[in-house]
């Protein structure tokens, strides 16, 4: 990893997973990339090798391996309450709190999060607005990086029928914080107006007072989109392949047998009527980086290891017939998102 100066400002990534293993080293290069000095990672339930490639890449420095402390199944939230703890969040400089399947696009600058930090007038969080990236069709998973293979979203100000869309937020040292939540830091109730935190969106604007104050507990993670994008975006690759798609959903649900499948996660994030290739400035880079990381033989092969992995789940999940239903029924989805539709079924009989 490259060392890092003294004066160089520290940005830990803290994320949590369960066998994402192939999509570990793309992460991970591209947060390098855009200014992410060290990584907290919590795994739990591992059978793909993530916790293996982890703690490899944990003994190269910069990134932090713990088993998630949670007791039951609310993982994230317990993993973030312990990160408040941990020697690499609280030395801090900023604290971005992310998932493997998504991606800052930076608009700004270098195209850095300190560039970001600086448009955005070096506010105390900074809230970026999700952007869905659709599958459009790709079927095959394939070991190359996810940034590259899907250019297709819905509208950035529109996602189903809705214009207030959900955030990631990126967390100054001195926010007066209460507890880190998955989508934005949280200050306490009695905290006096005057030092409440300035806090901005992915267009350098400051948030709605609504969001800022988590007043509206259906807004407590989002706010309207239009404007919001102007600095930076939060490319979200929840479906990539639809082979990846059918492993994630058993990750998340082992056991089919009996039970109806809902494609609506699905409907709702393969809207792919806005094309959107800006990140790609990214992958000259984020490639390079990539292949000095596989050259390292140990962590080459704990990756190759990762992927025959992936694949294999694949393989055993379409023996399966309620996987080969789940692939079928998704091939055949209808591209317009729930609401969409309906709508559209609506003011057409209208007319």
């Amino acid at each position: 990893m490259p060392s890092k100066s003294d004066d160089a400002m520290r940005i830990t990534a803290v994320t949590c997973v369960k066998n994402e293993g192939p999509f570990l080293l793309e992460w991970i290069a591209f947060n390098r990339l855009i200014g992410v000095t060290d990584f907290l990672f919590y795994s739990n339930d591992c059978d793909d090798g993530t916790d293996t490639l982890l703690d490899a890449l944990a003994t190269r420095g910069g990134l932090v391996h713990l088993p998630n402390p949670a007791k039951g199944r609310n993982y994230q939230m317990e993993a973030l309450k312990d990160s408040a703890k941990q020697d690499v969040v609280k030395e801090a400089d900023w604290v971005w709190i992310a998932d493997v399947d998504e991606f800052l696009n930076i608009h700004t600058g270098d195209h850095s999060i300190p560039a970001l930090i600086e448009a955005c007038g070096d506010p105390h969080a900074i809230s970026v607005t999700f952007q869905f990236m659709a599958n459009d069709g790709v079927e095959a998973y394939e070991d190359t990086p996810v940034i590259g293979q899907f250019h297709r979203s819905h509208n950035p100000d529109i996602w189903c029928t809705e214009t207030a869309i959900e955030v990631k937020s990126l967390v100054r040292k001195d926010f007066p914080l209460h507890y880190y939540g998955a989508h934005r830091p949280f200050f306490r109730d009695s905290l006096p107006a005057h030092k409440r935190p300035v806090w901005t969106d992915g267009g350098g604007k400051p948030v709605q007072h609504k969001f800022l104050i988590a007043e509206n507990k259906r807004r407590i993670r989002k706010f309207p989109a239009k404007g919001a994008r102007a600095l930076a975006t939060l490319n979200h690759y929840a479906l990539r392949s639809l082979d990846s798609y059918l492993v994630k959903n058993d990750r998340g649900d082992v056991n089919r047998e009996h039970r109806d499948f809902d494609d609506t996660y699905w409907r709702e994030r393969n809207d792919a009527a806005y094309e959107d290739r800006s990140i790609a400035r990214y992958l000259p880079q984020l490639e390079t980086m990539l292949a000095e990381m596989k050259a390292d033989p140990e962590i080459g092969a704990l990756h190759a290891d990762c992927v025959a992995r992936h694949k294999a789940k694949r393989d055993a999940l379409l023996e399966q017939d309620a996987y080969v239903a789940m692939r079928d029924q998704l091939r055949a989805a209808g591209t317009l998102p729930p609401g969409e539709a309906e709508f559209l079924a609506e003011i057409g009989a209208g007319a």
